[in-house]
């Protein structure tokens, strides 16, 4: 049922603009109301906060069905539910919860999420974002880099050190309110791919936020990160099965269509392997992504499986494009072919909310603690 609504909305109000946004960089509010009127801004959030409910499951099968139309608009929805948004509902207070949920939840305003610095990626204990107690005040000065939805957000969460002689056990988040003075947003143009989301650098210049912006305790905020990215792997995963679905989709289709040496490309063996290949490695990474979120969803450990999925997905996902796009051949480079923006969007998620060796980390460690001699 949810995934027929998300697709039905997807393939008539979403697709067909989706190359003009690519081409123009242009973040789409048409895109995000549509997906507040489904009501996906709220997915996984208790309804007493004005959410949607459902868990990982849903919200993964929402993100995989946009993320086959738009890659952009998936990412925008993938951010703010599983960043932003899920780090005030799990860590906020009841008071922060009241206040911010509710808004973010209906839509009515974008949550985003800033960690990546700089200096500081993979390596976020590194963070050089100061926050200073000055006057019953928070202050916050420093700067963070690819920051998605930021410059259309409602209410970002930064992540900031108290005391750096002390590590990521200094971390600290806080909520912070868009216009807050002293934080400047600057675009940050010219991706590779998907080009219509919005990514920003952040600076703050003496940022000042009441000390009740706080979420949770003071020095948590790393450990809030860490299980915060633990989870939101769940939800790039399944954008990237969105992805490798639409690679494989167009693979087919024009493998039908396309001609030579008299007859269709697919009645070529060389072809049906590469199409066999691509739809296996979609299965498996749905399968492993559903998964993980099932387990998540029972609050069983996941971690593992979450990092499995995300690697499985996000590197399969690129294989998919690159042999979709040999199957197109020389017309795939074009932009006329839509082959052309999946390839571009594709190669970002082996990096981005860790990368695939940052993965493989997660999952060697859990290996071996598992199988101990």
């Amino acid at each position: 049922m949810l995934q027929n609504l998300v697709r039905d909305f997807a393939e008539r109000e979403v697709m067909p603009r989706s190359a003009e946004l690519d081409e123009k960089a242009e973040f789409s509010h048409e895109n995000w109301e549509g997906m507040a009127r489904l009501g996906l801004t709220g997915i996984g959030v208790d309804p007493a906060y004005g959410g949607s409910g459902g868990g990982f499951r849903q919200s993964s099968i929402a993100i995989e069905e946009m993320a086959r139309a738009d890659v952009a608009a998936s990412v925008t929805l993938a951010a703010h539910l599983g960043l932003g948004l899920e780090t005030i509902a799990r860590f906020g207070n009841e008071e922060q919860k009241q206040q911010y949920v509710p808004s973010l939840a209906s839509g009515k305003g974008i949550a985003a999420w800033a960690l990546t610095e700089p200096g500081s990626g993979s390596d976020a204990a590194a963070m050089q974002t100061t926050a200073t107690r000055r006057n019953g005040s928070w202050v916050l000065n420093g700067s963070k880099q690819f920051i998605t939805n930021a410059e259309v957000a409602e209410t970002l969460v930064i992540f900031a050190n108290q005391d750096r002689s002390i590590g990521y056990r200094g971390v600290c988040a806080f909520i912070v309110p868009a216009g807050t003075p002293g934080m400047q947003i600057n675009p940050q143009h010219n991706k590779m791919g998907i080009r219509a989301s919005s990514t920003c650098e952040i600076v703050l210049d003496d940022a000042e936020i009441p000390a009740a912006n706080l979420i949770g305790e003071p020095g948590m905020g790393f450990r809030y990160a860490m299980d915060i990215l633990d989870s939101s792997r769940i939800s790039i995963a399944a954008q990237c099965v969105g992805i490798g679905q639409a690679a494989l989709e167009e693979a087919v289709r024009y493998a039908q269509l396309r001609e030579t040496f008299g007859r269709p490309l697919a009645h070529h063996q060389a072809i049906q392997f590469k199409l066999a290949d691509i739809a296996t490695g979609v299965h498996s990474a749905r399968i492993a992504t559903m998964h993980a979120a099932t387990l998540r969803d029972q609050g069983l450990p996941f971690i593992n499986e979450a990092s499995m999925a995300k690697l499985l997905a996000s590197e399969n996902c690129n294989k998919a494009a690159y042999e979709a796009m040999q199957i197109h051949g020389g017309i795939g480079i074009f932009k006329e072919s839509r082959i052309e923006r999946i390839f571009r969007d594709a190669r970002v998620t082996t990096i981005y909310e860790g990368t695939s060796e940052v993965q493989r980390m997660i999952i060697a460690r859990q290996v071996l603690g598992q199988y101990p001699v």
